[in-house]
């Protein structure tokens, strides 16, 4: 057997498809063959750079005229295992770009989900934000009613629901030069465009002392300036925001004289 023979086998070798008695024979050359040996090892790597996706590995010269030589007329016998090696290679570059494809849509859904997760964290952190501030603003209101109770100018009023908010409760912890703060529980959250208007009644005559939106639970503390002179009464009222000068809208909480 020439050796041209075994140069036609290495590369079929290399991908195990020799059949039984032409693996024993190529064995049997290969134990004392440097050059199939060499052949073989830069074959093995070269499939295995292919299987890694890695870059093109270029075939030594030897390999390149194995190969050139195969592409010339053959019998019959060795141009079906030509066909079937080429039809191997494109089967492993098939798999490796098919693994390059879903490796990339993986990674493409990966980031979408990284995109989203960074989203909602960001959201999160203002919700905290924004929920840190507001309690910051009720602790401090709830230091200042502290302050105000020390007094013994200070009056606790009670407030009792009325209109469309019956079981709504509420007291003004009020100091006549001081002002003071309403606290209100029970209040139906107000809609889109409305809050809730403070309201001191002062000899008949209404005065606007501010806007307040209560919490999901329906509880809100709000500061009550003060108004020069005696209230007679503290009312609420669901109002058009930001404000009316006089009361338009159901009175939701009122004091008794």
């Amino acid at each position: 057997m020439s050796h041209e023979t075994f140069d036609e086998q290495v590369a079929a070798y290399a991908l195990d498809a020799l059949d039984a008695g032409e693996r024993a024979l190529f064995e049997a050359h290969l134990a004392g063959c440097a050059r199939c040996e060499s052949t073989l090892r830069m074959s093995r790597e070269a499939l295995a750079a292919v299987a890694l996706a890695g870059p093109p590995a270029v075939p030594p010269p030897d390999v390149k005229a194995a190969l050139m030589r195969r592409v010339a007329p053959l019998p019959r016998r060795a141009e079906t295992r030509r066909l079937w090696l080429r039809g191997a290679l494109i089967a492993a570059a098939a798999m490796v770009v098919g693994g390059f494809l879903t490796g990339m849509f993986v990674a493409a859904r990966y980031e979408a989900e990284l995109g989203r997760v960074a989203r909602d964290t960001s959201r999160l952190r203002e919700d905290l934000a924004r929920q840190e501030a507001a309690l910051g603003t009720r602790v401090a209101a709830y230091q200042a009613v502290v302050d105000l109770l020390r007094d013994p100018g200070t009056r606790v009023i009670a407030m009792k629901g009325a209109g469309p908010n019956p079981t709504a409760e509420g007291r003004v912890v009020w100091h006549e030069t001081a002002g003071g703060h309403v606290l209100v529980a029970k209040l139906t959250p107000a809609p889109a465009g409305k809050a809730y208007e403070m309201w001191t009644i002062s000899g008949g005559k209404p005065t606007a002392v501010g806007m307040f939106q209560v919490d999901a639970s329906g509880q809100a503390i709000h500061r009550v300036p003060p108004g020069g002179g005696p209230v007679d009464v503290f009312a609420i009222t669901l109002e058009p925001e930001p404000g009316v000068p006089a009361p338009t809208g159901p009175i939701v909480l009122a004091s008794t004289k």
